[in-house]
């Protein structure tokens, strides 16, 4: 067996006392639990450790893998410079770990190195790690803007690669918890920050992968948690196996969450392929949602369906509601996967003859053209959920105080420079963060006056 055990673990600097100059005291379980870690790592030998870090490098379509043959790196930055690693990466694990994702799809790679220092979400470990065990190389990767299953995956060709080189390894997914979990803490305090910790602790403690891969992106956002995507690395990494859970400890002293747990594979089971399972059960909410999709949403999909099929523009179909062929409208179409944004392109103001000719062209742009993403590809279809808005007609306002984050889009303008965000989004809950997100979109700096435009949508989904 190549892979012999994973490994989940916070990286809070504070931990080494060097930093944390007796706070480290607070969190004496981490600390004991750590050392456990360490030396039941020791123990299984491995030739080859394999971190996953939120503070590696992290590009939005690509997962950054450390290249070349070491590295060091120090907690300089948190005052503690004489605290210092030298780690030597292992190069031919990187390189079959390189074809390995190429083989199956994933944007991953050496590429675009902008600082080789190590960075916390590492050393942390290494702290404890190295105390117990010196010979043994590293393999450094970070995390992405990509989805859970492409996470989920790579943690897959992690595994596929030590099989093939029989390279014995451990996998240690670096990650804290939420960081809401008290007022004074470092983002002050949110009630998803308790709900979160206590659901993926409850995950870890179950071995229930599924769930790491389920947790909507506005709640993860709203809980400021670090470590899920690593920890879903770490899934794909062990997945097809049986695994048996040593939950070690939680704090949250410091208002931000750390747990440390052991995964201990004890065999193989067909049932915990987590990506099939999770991508079918998209696919099966898409079919749910699609039974009930009215005309406009409906024909959103057929529009995008046709033109990645066939590469042109659908004609407009027969039989469609009197209103959409002859009213005119600005229209938005958004797209989600896996509850998260995918493609969102529409049209303030109309500029075809009726709303349905502005759904066949931006239902295409919202696929293809949205700037924040990749062309959406053939096969991503069966697990995208469809939403259309119709705007009505703008009218000026003199003040915040006329806006309504659930009611009210808002438009702001200044110059050539115009923003428009649509009413009623998950996490937008105040009017000052609806305009400030407008302001963001059309490049609007905070000194800069604007004009404030409100409307109405009637939402499609």
């Amino acid at each position: 067996m190549a892979l012999v055990g994973a490994f989940i673990v916070p990286h809070p600097p504070l931990i080494v006392p060097e930093v944390g100059k007796g706070q480290e005291e607070q969190i004496s379980k981490t600390i004991e639990s750590y050392h456990e870690v360490a030396k039941r790592i020791a123990a299984l030998k491995p030739e080859t450790i394999i971190i996953s870090s939120p503070h590696s490098m992290m590009y939005s379509d690509y997962f950054h893998i450390s290249p070349g043959k070491e590295a060091t790196g120090d907690f300089g930055q948190f005052s503690a410079g004489k605290v210092s690693y030298h780690v030597w990466y292992d190069e031919d694990f990187v390189d079959a770990l390189e074809q390995c994702a190429e083989k199956n799809g994933i944007e991953a790679g050496t590429l675009g190195e902008k600082n080789p220092h190590l960075d916390h979400g590492t050393m942390v470990p290494l702290y404890f790690i190295n105390q117990y065990m010196e010979d043994y190389k590293l393999v450094r990767m970070g995390l992405s803007g990509l989805s859970n299953t492409d996470h989920y995956k790579l943690g897959k060709c992690v595994a596929k690669t030590a099989d093939k080189l029989g390279r014995r390894i451990v996998f240690v997914a670096s990650g804290d918890l939420s960081h809401k979990l008290k007022s004074e803490g470092p983002y002050g305090f949110a009630k998803e920050g308790s709900e979160f910790d206590q659901q993926v602790t409850q995950a870890m403690k179950a071995g229930d992968f599924l769930k790491f891969m389920e947790f909507s992106p506005d709640f993860c956002e709203s809980a400021a948690e670090c470590g899920l995507k690593s920890f879903t690395i770490m899934a794909g990494a062990l997945s097809g196996k049986t695994v048996e859970t040593d939950f070690l400890s939680y704090e949250g002293t410091f208002g931000v969450g750390y747990a440390l747990c052991e995964f201990k594979i004890t065999g193989e089971s067909d049932q915990r392929n987590f990506d099939q399972i999770f991508t079918e059960k998209q696919r099966a909410l898409v079919r749910k949602q699609q039974e009930k999709e009215d005309p406009y949403v409906h024909l959103a999909r057929q529009a995008l369906e046709y033109h990645l099929e066939t590469g042109e523009y659908m004609k407009m179909p027969k039989g469609l509601p009197q209103e959409m062929t002859t009213r005119k409208a600005g229209v938005f179409v958004s797209l989600k996967k896996h509850g998260s944004l995918r493609g969102c392109i529409g049209t303030i103001s109309p500029v075809t003859d009726s709303i349905a000719e502005e759904i066949l062209r931006n239902a295409v742009s919202s696929g293809l053209e949205d700037p924040r993403f990749p062309p959406v590809a053939q096969e991503e279809l069966p697990e995208l959920i469809i939403s259309v808005d119709v705007l009505g007609e703008p009218e000026p306002i003199s003040s915040t105080a006329e806006l309504d984050v659930v009611r009210y889009g808002v438009i702001v303008s200044s110059g050539r420079k115009r923003g428009l965000l649509l009413p009623n989004l998950e996490n937008v809950n105040t009017v000052d963060e609806q305009v400030a997100i407008a302001r963001k979109k059309a490049g609007i700096y905070d000194n800069e006056a604007v004009r404030m435009e409100r409307f109405e949508v009637v939402r499609h989904k």
